[in-house]
């Protein structure tokens, strides 16, 4: 029996904001444990909590980003469970009355659209961070995060395939980065994805008992966890096994899933009104402000990129993908009109080094001046397309401009017509045979010929004189 993948995502957002989520503690990263907490976040008896009038309206502005719903009436329940990280054995969470509902996301797999469903953004807390010391035995909690304020984000089961959640997530985190409501930093924890899957029969409309995937730090982890249960999940089914519904840990250096615990139920939770708390209703006036504060987001920018420089959809996609790309490709054509030969270099060369030092563009260390000034080395002859792709990481390395490391390598072009006639003299003395060639009107043997000369001046020979040079020899012999 052939089976197709049912994948449901909830992303985990924590919010830009000062203080946390019900208390005026600091949400700070990376302080000493336990230094950011008070009788709020640490649950005890007698607090009350008093929401983030700033969190909340972060989260009205992702919803709208997202094409949501927004409700005009919403509250908050709490949402009981015991664990060492939740201080005071429940969560202030959203369950019938949510934020908002109905949302979208299209992402392209294939050359084709497909457009992903958001069931709902809602507003919660976090929780406190376990921190496991194996080899004493024992875990110690941090509870900094408790009570920062956290985004849920739940798809649909829209999404059939590990390579569609992977671009789910990847279109998703670029709108949100594009918000500018968050840093986005799975490393960080401030970007966190749970995934959902089951396998149903193809061609039948009944779903397959589903498994949740935690603990995975990366969209590549995400791609990886689901493929595994996937596989893991349709050779039980063969088998006539039973899938067992469960939450699954994914282990990065086996690359395996693994049980966790028995999959809890919403009734599990015994959601109830939080009491401290009171119903919110949200102003037409205030929803329509948020809204016309929503800045242009990727799809927007993509489509102005393509109508506006003329660039392909392709190099138009990859660097809106990217906030910081964005914004540096039209710093730099502020300073330089080619914006075809700028994408090409952004989507090919530059690119290629940030992924392999695995950095931002803002972290590249090469500033839209530098880049702007290497190009135009090259459209001035300077410096050959070659020479450009050598210099450049170590442009990026050493910090300096394109034209002092050119002049102190000594790969400044030679546009010098003596000095190139006289390396294609050499030239087509050695290489009798393609002189040969091209007289009898092989056309392949001026470009061999064009190479040879170009490797005899080590890349610096102007390549349009070298022609020139090579074809009024060649012709008037």
């Amino acid at each position: 029996m052939q089976y197709q993948a049912v994948i449901g995502l909830e992303v985990h957002l924590q919010l830009n904001t000062k203080s946390k989520a019900f208390c005026s503690c600091s949400s700070e990263f990376a302080k000493p444990p336990n230094s950011q907490v008070c009788p709020v976040c640490l649950g005890l008896p007698g607090s009350l909590p008093v929401l983030n009038k700033k969190a909340f309206f972060l989260a009205v502005k992702v919803a709208l980003g997202l094409n949501c719903e927004v409700s005009k009436f919403t509250k908050f329940d709490r949402k009981n469970y015991f664990y060492p990280d939740l201080p005071k054995n429940f969560q202030i969470s959203q369950y019938d009355c949510p934020l908002s509902n109905n949302g979208w996301v299209k992402i392209q797999i294939a050359s084709k659209t497909k457009r992903i469903g958001v069931t709902r953004v809602h507003l919660e807390e976090d929780t406190g961070k376990l921190i496991h010391q194996q080899d004493e035995g024992i875990s110690l909690v941090d509870f900094n995060r408790s009570g920062i304020p956290l985004l849920e984000i739940v798809s649909e089961p829209d999404i059939s395939s590990p390579d569609e959640a992977y671009e789910y997530l990847r279109i998703l985190k670029g709108i949100l980065e594009y918000l500018e409501v968050s840093d986005c930093d799975m490393e960080k924890g401030s970007l966190r994805c749970d995934a959902n899957i089951s396998l149903a029969p193809i061609g039948t409309a009944k779903l397959g008992t589903k498994t949740e995937i935690k603990n995975m730090n990366s969209f590549k982890a995400v791609r990886a966890a689901l493929k595994f249960e996937a596989e893991r999940q349709q050779k039980i089914l063969e088998e006539s096994g039973r899938i067992v519904q469960e939450t699954r840990l994914w282990d990065d250096a086996s690359q395996k899933t693994h049980p966790m615990r028995t999959k809890e139920q919403a009734h599990d939770y015994r959601y109830f009104p939080e009491p401290d708390l009171l119903s919110f209703t949200i102003e037409e006036g205030d929803i329509a402000k948020i809204e016309k504060s929503l800045p242009e987001l990727p799809a927007q920018r993509l489509k102005r990129f393509v109508d506006e420089f003329g660039i392909t959809e392709y190099m138009a996609s990859v660097i809106t993908s990217d906030k910081s790309l964005s914004d540096y490709f039209e710093e730099c054509l502020k300073l330089y009109k080619k914006p075809d030969l700028l994408a090409n270099w952004l989507t090919g060369d530059i690119m290629a080094i940030m992924n392999q030092k695995d950095v931002s563009i803002g972290d590249l260390n090469l500033p839209a001046a530098n880049l702007v000034d290497m190009l135009k080395m090259i459209d001035e002859n300077k410096i050959s397309g070659k020479i450009a792709k050598q210099i450049l990481p170590e442009m990026i390395d050493a910090g300096q401009d394109a034209s002092k490391i050119a002049q102190a390598k000594g790969l400044l072009q030679i546009s010098d017509t003596s000095a190139i006639e006289e390396a294609v003299e050499v030239i087509l003395k050695e290489n009798p045979k393609p002189v040969e060639d091209f007289k009898k009107g092989k056309e392949t043997a001026l470009m061999y010929l064009v190479g040879q000369v170009m490797r005899f001046t080590k890349g610096k020979a102007n390549p349009g004189i070298v022609n020139e040079i090579l074809k009024r020899k060649l012709g008037g012999e």
